[in-house]
């Protein structure tokens, strides 16, 4: 099973290649992949007691265990998944024979998503954990979106694209929230666990609608069947396997498979048969009324996937067989027919019926074909589709589990079958007919006769009909197996003569009303009314996305208004809101207070409390600034008290980065606040703010109270230590226990200066600081006549870049300082680098204290001095350091070993005796980069760039 998956992956790569060497010859080796896969398939069957099972355990926490499953039902699946793919694959290298430059130009990438598709269908009939099924599942969404909307320069094409994926990604996103809650409920996502020991309850009851809602949308059921009509604007290939013989039968699969452990759910019969028999009659209605070839066929899948449904999900094991075998019967004789409508277009150039005549005289092997698929779908014996349509009648009509619905029940799908038996003689007759007209049409008469090559699949389909028609033990045999494992096994089996009994004499009187209807068309359509009494799908379907339109441009109106204090606004009622509303409807423990345990809590909370106040009636933004770092600082001192240095020293850090990133920006505003504006809205802010911090302070002790077990941060230091081989817990945990969320924050920080860069550059995003090589010398006369060597400055040059800057900005003491303090820091934090993993530090306050090192050195000398100090490109660090700590996790998964693991490794040096060393430092060093980078790439964007926006502003003033 591994083995197909990886074939399929494989020549999903080569495909694009594969096409551009040998153009659509290419799809002849690609379709031996899965018919390779089919071989195995046929000669590794399961019998009814055994079933080959594969498991790789991933993600143990999350129930993401690899888990395949090989059974009867998985393998009548396969069968059709690969078979019918080998057929499709084979059948587009002439399809595309005479296609046109641009469509050709796309064949690589269709290429590899069919066969990307084969496989991905092969991995959803074969998994045993709902939550790896359901990944198959959005991966078949994702590619029928793309294969849909092949022909991107139409627009009929893009908008069923979107339609099909917002439909079938709606309905899988219910299915998804069903398994959850299904997997909690039981303890397992294993799905053979589901069935045999299905859970109960009302959150059951609901969690198996929502799964029923994906697999309905998937296999395009009331009241979500209009998606696959629309996708007949793909490429007929897509059509005949997507939409005929592999996606639409995901939702049926699904059904078939989880209907012996939930079948007698109270919500589960009633929704399946009644929606499945509305489906069956409302597409039969529509099918009659099309002129399309396509759209005939579209609503007849649609009419007929209803009838599937209802078999295979009403329950009991006679029904079941009777469902199964219209699936197959379905998937060969409606790709046969979807391939045939690709080569009638491909010939003629037109699926519209009432543009062919004579096209039967014309391609009489095309005829026969047709005609032979069409007979199974009418149900004409000897095919299998009247095999299949008299076991879907016996078997309804004595039904046990449908009780006194199986009347009603019968009655609708003999109602549909006479649907069926119109649109299929409105197809044969409609493509093939001569229709009175006493030569060819001019379409049918200018036609290219296809090639034999053409014709082989779609006959090879037909044909099977016709032999599993003559020859159903073999069918019986197959789906048998299946049928066996479900409670009672299957007293009913498949055979072509069963005698003069009910269902034969219904089906007689089917064909005899469909028969009847169709050529007496003429005085029927005299009762067709105006008006469509049934609605329009597809005009509820464009009020509906109209409608969510306009409620997301009023609702993105109202809550981004552009204001940053309405968005703020809206963020934090939503914080204090939700999270009080489940305090107060949910359990909570008493919270025991305890408000300070020493007296210097309560004096920094004074001081914090006095500054936060000042804050709010500060006009002078700068002092407002610097008023909120004092509650910042506070709390790093508190930090600081309560035994958590590391984390005293990065509040510290980030505190001062912080306010110095303020002063930059503050530089363009102005230096006070509007006193009207300050007055505007007060106490609506004060009343949100003590929320908020009511909201916060609360939940932290609900939260505290609210713990039973053992704190896992007295598990902490021992992991730290034995396992990351740190004595610093805090760094440990960021470059080893929880490095996949550092490695996470860290891309954030990547986000954060390319979007600092994008906003105040607006070409290149990322660069090097300006130097004063780039200027030249003062007396050249590039900058304005004041910037020289100036005697406040002196003949001693203790920073390069502040020769650039105006002498009224210079000062010689910070200069000095400057020049004497910046190694010391740097050395600082190398050593808070190296020394992270037993003592308070690490990368992240290293990069801290360097980048606080560049600010300085900025500040003293201007924007010159910040090239001077760190001629490197910005972006360049960030990468440098992204692709390090992702390089960690690499290595980590090559020597065998989790990503993201650490080792440690002992060196004997001659001096220094034993040296041990870490890998995380790898790791904690690529975190040191990005933050050097973040706060190079933020210096020389709000730094050096708005410097320079200024001096040329000023320089303009004083020109004119």
């Amino acid at each position: 099973m591994l083995a197909i998956l990886l074939a399929h992956g494989a020549a999903t790569a080569l495909a694009p290649l594969l096409v551009y060497l040998w153009g659509r010859r290419a799809f002849y080796p690609l379709a031996l992949v899965p018919l390779g896969s089919l071989i195995w398939v046929v000669t590794n069957w399961p019998g009814s007691d055994r079933a080959s099972t594969v498991t790789i355990p991933w993600v143990p926490e999350l129930s993401m265990d690899i888990a395949l499953r090989f059974d009867a039902l998985a393998a009548i699946m396969s069968v059709l998944v690969l078979a019918i793919g080998a057929l499709i694959l084979f059948y587009c290298a002439q399809y595309f024979r005479h296609h046109d430059g641009h469509t050709e130009n796309r064949l690589p990438s269709f290429a590899a998503e069919m066969v990307a598709f084969a496989g991905a269908m092969f991995g959803l009939v074969i998994s045993d954990n709902a939550l790896v099924l359901y990944v198959f599942w959005e991966i078949t969404t994702v590619l029928s979106f793309l294969l849909v909307g092949h022909y991107a320069e139409r627009a009929t094409s893009r908008r069923a694209a979107t339609q099909a994926l917002l439909v079938t990604t709606l309905g899988g996103l219910a299915m998804l929230a069903g398994i959850i809650m299904l997997g909690n409920q039981a303890g397992t996502y294993r799905l053979s666990e589901l069935i045999a020991h299905p859970p109960t309850g009302l959150a059951a009851s609901i969690a198996v609608v929502l799964v029923l809602v994906g697999a309905l949308s998937k296999s395009a059921i009331v009241p979500l069947h209009f998606w696959l009509p629309g996708a007949m604007a793909a490429p007929t290939p897509v059509s005949a396997y997507l939409h005929a013989a592999a996606m639409v039968k995901a939702g049926v699969y699904l059904i078939a498979r989880m209907t012996p452990g939930f079948a007698d759910f109270a919500v589960w019969r009633p929704m399946v048969v009644t929606l499945g028999v509305a489906t069956m009659l409302l597409a039969g209605w529509r099918a009659v009324r099309e002129y399309d070839l396509k759209l005939i066929l579209a609503f007849g899948t649609v009419s007929q996937l209803g009838l599937i449904t209802t078999m295979v999900g009403a329950g009991g094991a006679d029904m079941m067989l009777a469902g199964l075998a219209m699936l197959c019967a379905h998937a060969m004789f409606k790709a046969a027919l979807f391939m045939v409508v690709g080569i009638i277009d491909h010939s003629t150039g037109t699926r519209d019926i009432r543009r062919l005549a004579w096209l039967g005289s014309r391609s009489r092997p095309l005829f026969v074909i047709a005609a032979a698929a069409m007979a199974s779908m009418a149900a004409l014996p000897p095919f299998f589709g009247f095999v299949a349509k008299e076991a879907d009648f016996e078997t309804v009509l004595h039904s046990p589990t449908l009780g006194r619905a199986a009347p009603v029940v019968l009655a609708g799908l003999a109602l549909g079958s006479v649907f069926t038996t119109i649109y299929s003689l409105r197809f044969l007759h409609g493509a093939f007919a001569r229709k009175g007209e006493p030569q060819p049409s001019r379409r049918v008469a200018e036609m290219h006769r296809p090639a034999t090559s053409f014709l082989i699949p779609p006959a090879i389909l037909a044909a099977a009909g016709l032999l599993f028609g003559l020859w159903p033990e073999a069918m019986d045999d197959l789906l048998g197996d299946y049928v066996a494992q479900l409670p009672g096994g299957a007293g009913y089996h498949l055979a072509l003569w069963h005698g003069v009994n009910l269902p034969l004499l219904l089906s007689a009187l089917v064909l005899a009303a469909g028969t009847g209807a169709y050529f007496g068309r003429e005085r029927l359509r005299r009762l067709r009314t105006v008006r469509d009494p049934l609605g329009n799908a597809d005009r509820i379907y464009d009020a509906v996305v109209r409608g969510l339109d306009r409620v997301s441009v009023e609702l993105t109106a109202l809550t981004q208004r552009g204001s940053i204090p309405v968005t703020q606004s809206v963020i934090l009622s939503t914080l204090v809101l939700l999270p009080l509303a489940a305090l107060v409807f949910g359990a909570r423990n008493r919270p025991e207070f305890a408000l300070w345990e020493s007296p210097l809590q309560v004096v920094i909370g004074l001081i914090i409390l006095a500054a936060a106040l000042a804050a709010t009636v500060m006009r002078n933004r700068l002092a407002a600034v610097l008023l909120v770092g004092v509650t910042g600082y506070g709390c790093g001192a508190l930090f600081a008290f309560h035994g958590a240095p590391d984390l005293a020293l990065t509040q510290f850090l980030v505190e001062t980065l912080t306010l110095v990133i303020f002063v930059l920006v503050l530089r363009t505003l102005p230096a006070e606040a509007d006193r009207v504006y300050m007055r505007r809205y007060r106490w609506p802010r004060i009343v949100l703010a003590l929320a908020v911090g009511t909201t916060v302070t609360v939940l932290a002790s609900y939260a505290t109270a609210a713990r039973s077990g053992r704190p896992i941060a007295e598990l902490l230091p021992d992991a730290a230590y034995f396992l990351g081989h740190g004595a610093n817990t805090v760094n440990v945990i960021l470059v080893d226990i929880r490095a996949w969320d550092t490695m996470g924050e860290i891309m954030v920080l990547l986000v954060a200066a390319t979007g600092v860069a994008s906003m105040v550059f607006r070409h290149r995003r990322f660069g090097a600081a300006p130097r004063v090589p780039a200027v030249g010398q003062p007396d050249i006369g590039v900058l304005p006549k004041y910037v020289a060597y100036s005697p406040a400055a002196g003949d001693v040059t203790w920073l390069r870049g502040s020769e650039l800057r105006d002498p009224r900005h210079r000062s010689l003491i910070l200069e000095v300082a400057t020049r004497v303090i910046f190694p010391l820091i740097m050395v600082l934090s190398a050593y808070f680098f190296f020394a992270g993993h037993n003592t308070p530090g690490g990368g992240f306050s290293g990069g801290l204290t360097a980048g606080l090192a560049l600010v300085l050195r900025y500040l003293a000398g201007g924007r010159y001095e910040l090239g001077e100090t760190l001629p490197l490109d910005a972006g360049k660090i960030l990468g440098l350091g992204l692709s390090l700590s992702a390089g960690t996790a690499l290595v980590s998964v090559l020597v065998g070993a989790p990503a993201l693991s650490s080792a440690l490794i002992e060196v004997q040096l001659p001096v220094l005796g034993t040296v041990k060393f870490v890998t995380a430092l790898f790791f904690d060093l690529g975190v040191y980069l990005i933050v050097v980078g973040l706060v190079l790439d933020v210096l020389r964007s709000l730094g050096a760039r708005i410097d320079a926006e200024l001096g040329e502003e000023k320089t303009l003033v004083s020109t004119r």
